[in-house]
């Protein structure tokens, strides 16, 4: 008999704790959440399409303009050096957009390491116009460090750091930035 009155009491004793410890916990563990999602959440779910800038460098007589093309989302850094490379659209050749890469510079992909942009480039074809090189280079790096998450960008190819020429025309292979070709960059 005693040793069953002994077992009742346990059970007891273990319903009474199992209970007590949700029933504190649940309300902290519900609002732990809340706190750091909220403040990131607005910036996520409130830009409507469209509304995405994506800032591209093009030329515009001999100068490097800066502008921003609205898109639907904010885009990769694979997407911005596709359509930089992809160059003006119809309306922005209209008002005298060019491009100084096709033909100087073919740029085949782009990776981030930290806050650099590594440009992979491609041997240029027989005939590229090496005049334009410079403001080629400048486009590529005016665009990628227009990005938050770039500072710097370097090239290379065949594996090997491609030493670039910048505005003042002294060759570099060191991780450039907008200074480096800040004669060339004109606001809008």
């Amino acid at each position: 008999m005693n040793h069953h009155r002994h077992l009742v009491v346990l059970a007891g004793a273990a319903l009474l704790t199992g209970c007590s410890i949700p029933t504190d916990d649940a309300p902290r563990v519900v609002q732990a959440p809340r706190g750091p999602s909220h403040s990131s959440a607005p910036v996520d779910t409130t830009a409507p399409p469209g509304r995405a800038a994506e800032t591209l460098c093009f030329v515009r007589d001999n100068r490097v303009i800066s502008f921003v093309r609205r898109v639907d989302q904010p885009p990769t850094i694979e997407d911005q050096l596709r359509h930089l490379l992809a160059g003006p659209t119809a309306a922005e050749r209209a008002t005298d957009l060019t491009s100084a890469l096709p033909g100087a510079v073919n740029a085949a992909g782009v990776t981030v390491t930290g806050r650099e942009a590594r440009v992979v480039v491609d041997t240029p074809g027989e005939d590229a116009g090496r005049s334009d090189e410079v403001l080629a280079f400048g486009q590529i790096v005016c665009t990628l460090t227009s990005r938050d998450d770039v500072t710097t960008v370097t090239f290379s190819r065949d594996g090997r750091p491609l030493g670039v020429p910048r505005a003042d025309g002294s060759l570099s292979e060191q991780p450039l930035t907008r200074a480096d070709f800040a004669p060339l960059i004109s606001p809008r």
